[in-house]
């Protein structure tokens, strides 16, 4: 397989994948979107930049290559910033090219923390609406968009076919190899999620940054918030033991704030960010890691 194949970014915006998320996972009693009222890319067009991300990720998000980006980023060394800094790097990101919405990450940030806030969840919780998408920073050091956004799944074991495009699987060199592509692959029944690697993306990532600052719950938040696979489908419960069973329950809840709150109303910045402020120093030390 060509080598440039595998690094090429077909999405026309980084978001785009959330926007197929909301197709296929519409919010309870929201009336059906005729297709006008999507974004104004030609529909079969956009369908088909997502199809393509995902054809890439289906084939090269490995066991091996989970491992090597592990090796390769988790050793913190690419950057020290705030939060601050870090959601300002994250607003390059911003698509001029989006003809519906014109929101930067902060913004985006700030809708979905300030819904989780208004319904009165603890402190923690709202924190976690604020940053759980500053992963996405991987896309600025030099990572190709399919290993930054996407639906997460595990690796190491057999695909489920309740992963989206579960057919573009047959590509990827763990489907035929029989130390990945059983049930349970190298894992074991019930052996808990935490002891099984998850496809390489900013969940994990940020993930692995925050484990020492936040509560558990945040931490599954962060960690496990694009597992459509389970937290949609069920289709890893006999890798999951009872922990990972209870703080779902965190992921379910955080999940509708996650993907149903973009509106194209700005939040107002300057008056939140006070509080913001505040909340990030309660939790975070002054400079973090990446």
């Amino acid at each position: 397989m060509d080598i440039k194949e595998n690094y090429k970014n077909p999405l026309k915006d980084i978001d785009d994948w959330e926007e197929n998320l909301i197709e296929r996972y519409p919010a309870p009693n929201t009336p059906k979107k005729e297709k006008e009222a999507f974004r104004n890319y030609v529909d079969s067009e956009r369908a088909e930049t997502v199809r393509e991300f995902y054809r890439l990720n289906h084939i090269n998000q490995t066991y091996d290559f989970v491992c090597k980006k592990e090796e390769e980023f988790l050793k913190f060394n690419k950057k020290e910033m705030s939060l601050w800094e870090a959601i300002d790097f994250l607003n390059t990101l911003v698509d001029d090219s989006d003809p519906d919405i014109d929101l930067d990450q902060l913004q985006h940030l700030l809708q979905t923390s300030e819904a989780i806030r208004a319904d009165e969840h603890p402190d923690w919780f709202v924190l976690t609406g604020f940053l759980h998408d500053v992963g996405k920073v991987l896309c600025l050091f030099g990572e190709p968009q399919w290993a930054v956004v996407g639906d997460t799944f595990p690796v190491g074991c057999k695909f489920s076919d309740k992963i989206v495009y579960p057919e573009f699987f047959t590509d990827n060199p763990d489907n035929s190899n029989p130390k990945y592509n059983t049930k349970y692959g190298v894992y074991s029944p019930n052996c808990g999620l935490n002891h099984v690697k998850m496809s390489w993306g900013h969940d994990e990532y940020l993930y692995q940054i925050m484990k020492d600052y936040l509560p558990e719950p945040a931490l599954y938040i962060i960690r496990y918030h694009s597992f459509y696979a389970q937290h949609r489908e069920e289709a890893y419960s006999h890798l999951m033991n009872s922990k990972d069973i209870e703080m779902f329950e965190w992921v379910k809840k955080f999940n509708p704030y996650d993907l149903y709150t973009k509106a194209p109303v700005k939040p107002d910045v300057k008056a939140l960010k006070p509080y913001y402020e505040n909340l990030v120093k309660k939790y975070l030390p002054e400079t973090l890691k990446f």
